[in-house]
């Protein structure tokens, strides 16, 4: 799969325990009634790049 965005980037979550636990935690339970392996991706808006 390749995704493209000129909006939004992935975010670097690096360093930040805390948000990284969460998205951990949701995968395993998406997993758990999906039956199913699951990853979760976080993207961050990039700033400036908006057509509004």
């Amino acid at each position: 799969m390749d995704i493209h965005s000129n909006d939004y980037k992935v975010a670097q979550l690096q360093g930040n325990e805390g948000t990284l636990k969460a998205i951990e935690d949701a995968e395993t339970k998406i997993a758990e009634l999906t039956g199913k392996e699951i990853t979760l991706i976080a993207y961050e808006k990039e700033h400036g790049n908006s057509q509004e």
